[in-house]
C-alpha cells in the first residue's frame, strides 16, 4: 500500500523542528500537528517518501539538507495524511478480522464462518456444525492453536485446489507444467512463462467458486500473460459467468489475513 506522492503543494516559509530523538527519528510541526517520520540517509538522487503501516520514512541522498526535506514533507502533507488515514483504517480492518487462536475462536473457511474447538481426538471439520476440530488440548497455548490451525488449513488447501483445478479436465490450456501451494502476501496467484502455477493457500478461507476464479485466472496467463479482452474471453471460455467471484475477492486484501 506504500506508493511515491503525487501531489505537491505550497510550503510555508517557516518549518520548525519541534524536537530530535535518538536514530533517525524526528518530529515536525504541520497543519498544526506533530509528523514524526524516520530519515534515512541512503545512496539515491532524489528524496523518497513512504507511508505504511510503521508510519512516515524519508530516504534522501546524504548531499540534501534537512531544510529541503522538511519542505519536501510540508509540500506533500496532504498525500502524507491521507495515506496514514487509509493505514489506520487498513489495521482497524486488520484487527476486526483477527481470529482468536483458541476454544470458541472463529475461522473463515470455505466461504463459511467456522468454530474452533479444541480436545478432538483428531483433526477435521464438521460442516454440518460449521465447526473446526483440532487435536489439540482445551488449554492449549495460543501459537500451539495458531500452527495447528494453520498446517490443517494449507494441508486442505493443497487437497481442495487439487481437486478444483482437476475439474477444469481438458479446459486446461498449454503448457501447463503444474502447480503448487504460495505462501505470498501480495497475489493470490501466478503464473510462469514456462507454464507453471503457483496458488495461494489463504484461499481455503473462499467459497469455492472464488477458488475456481483464480484457478482459471491463472490457467488463463498460460496463453495470455497480459489482462487484456482476450485474456479475459479466455477466462471466461475456462469458467463461464465468473464475474461475480472476481468481484468478491477485488474487495480482500491478503495482508489483512490473519496469518
Amino acid at each position: 500500500m506504500s506508493h511515491q506522492p503525487l501531489l505537491a503543494f505550497d510550503s510555508p516559509q517557516s518549518i520548525p523542528v519541534l524536537q530530535v530523538s535518538s536514530g533517525t527519528e524526528r518530529c515536525l510541526a504541520v497543519a498544526n500537528q506533530i509528523l514524526v517520520y524516520r530519515l534515512h540517509r541512503v545512496r539515491r538522487r532524489t528524496i523518497g517518501l513512504q507511508v505504511n503501516e510503521r508510519g512516515l520514512t524519508i530516504r534522501a541522498p546524504r548531499s540534501v539538507a534537512l531544510k529541503e526535506i522538511e519542505s519536501a514533507i510540508v509540500e506533500n502533507q496532504r498525500w502524507i495524511f491521507a495515506k496514514q488515514i487509509e493505514w489506520h483504517a487498513w489495521g482497524e480492518r486488520v484487527r476486526k478480522s483477527a481470529i482468536r487462536f483458541a476454544e470458541g475462536g472463529v475461522v473463515r473457511y470455505l466461504g463459511k464462518l467456522m468454530t474452533l474447538r479444541l480436545g478432538s481426538s483428531v483433526a477435521d471439520a464438521d460442516h454440518d456444525a460449521n465447526e473446526i476440530r483440532l487435536a489439540l488440548p482445551i488449554a492449549a497455548p495460543e501459537a500451539d492453536v495458531r500452527q495447528a490451525l494453520q498446517a490443517w488449513l494449507q494441508a486442505q488447501a493443497r487437497s481442495i485446489i487439487g481437486e478444483r483445478l482437476a475439474r477444469f479436465g481438458d479446459r486446461v490450456p498449454e503448457p501447463f507444467a503444474g502447480w503448487r501451494l504460495s505462501s505470498a502476501r501480495t497475489q493470490w496467484g501466478s503464473c510462469s512463462h514456462n507454464g507453471r502455477v503457483r496458488l495461494n493457500w489463504r484461499l481455503v478461507h473462499f467459497a469455492p467458486a472464488v477458488i475456481d476464479y483464480v484457478i482459471a485466472h491463472e490457467l488463463a496467463h498460460l496463453r495470455e500473460l497480459n489482462h487484456g479482452a482476450r485474456f479475459w474471453d479466455e477466462v471466461a471460455r475456462l469458467l463461464p459467468g465468473f464475474e461475480a467471484a472476481r468481484d468478491q475477492i477485488k474487495r480482500v486484501e491478503i495482508a489483512a489475513i490473519a496469518f
